[in-house]
């Protein structure tokens, strides 16, 4: 990296995404200077990560120190009072050598109009993964980041920030975030709740969960041979009432997942009626 690409960088949220980003620019070269959770002792936590001092972690957003970026990667619904707390500062604050400070934020659904009212530019870094932070990430090859900008300086700013930490980087606006953002609890979290559930039956029955795992790591690797629709098997596709019956009734004591089965069933058999049946 070239020396005047650094940035100094503020967090503003310790979660999965703020430990992920952290660590990962700090590798890239860029230095952070503050980290701020309205949990003191989570923002100490990440900062001994990234083995900052103490006094880089705060719980009030006015201490936090002059950086040239601020990523703000907190929940969406606190997204509104932390723009409004930020607002409030000085201006100078705002700036490093008089430039006028990035904001960032990381949400998927949350378009970037909701920085309008901080001075600056203002810009959004997505990533398209599921981030926990006891779980490593290879953020160069395995971290999509989708990119959008105030203006041509802000998207400059915030797409030199990606390309520093990933090979995977896409301009994508407000619109299309929010499709993207939707499209991956599809695809990740009500399927990890799918699991969720597959587990807790095996549980139930006393049987090692783990005797899924080598049928999940199919399920997903036909992915990249196969379209979802392709690679669909199981007794919806070939629309096979007696064995769709026979789940729903094990389920009785279970009304939520039988809810969820059945609709889960239905939308299969009606996805595969125009097609035809599978032998799956």
């Amino acid at each position: 990296m070239l020396e005047t690409s650094k940035e100094t960088l503020c967090f503003v949220g310790s979660g999965g995404v703020a430990t992920h980003l952290s660590v990962a620019l700090r590798e890239a070269g860029h230095e952070v200077v503050g980290v701020y959770s309205r949990c003191l002792n989570h923002a100490r936590s990440l900062t001994d990560q990234l083995g900052l001092p103490a006094g880089c972690a705060s719980d009030n957003l006015a201490t936090l120190p002059a950086a040239s970026v601020y990523i703000l990667s907190v929940k969406d619904d606190a997204l509104p009072d932390v723009v409004r707390s930020l607002a409030t500062r000085s201006d100078k604050a705002h700036e490093t050598a008089g430039e006028p400070a990035l904001y960032v934020h990381t949400a998927g659904s949350i378009p970037l109009e909701a920085l309008a009212a901080l001075d600056g530019q203002k810009a959004v870094l997505y990533p398209l993964q599921t981030l926990s932070k006891q779980r490593p990430v290879d953020c160069r090859h395995r971290l999509p980041l989708f990119v959008e900008g105030s203006s041509e300086l802000a998207l400059s700013r915030v797409r030199a920030l990606a390309e520093s930490i990933s090979d995977t980087v896409c301009r994508a606006d407000s619109a299309q975030r929010a499709l993207l953002h939707l499209s991956a609890v599809f695809a990740c979290n009500f399927v990890n709740h799918c699991y969720d559930m597959a587990f807790g039956l095996l549980r139930e029955a006393h049987v090692d969960p783990s005797c899924l795992l080598p049928l999940i790591d199919e399920t997903a690797a036909k992915l990249h041979v196969l379209s979802p629709h392709e690679a669909q098997t199981g007794p919806a596709v070939r629309n096979d009432r007696t064995v769709m019956q026979r789940h729903l009734e094990a389920l009785s004591s279970m009304p939520d997942m039988q809810r969820i089965y059945g609709a889960m069933s239905e939308d299969i058999v009606r996805a595969f009626a125009t097609s035809g049946a599978k032998d799956a």
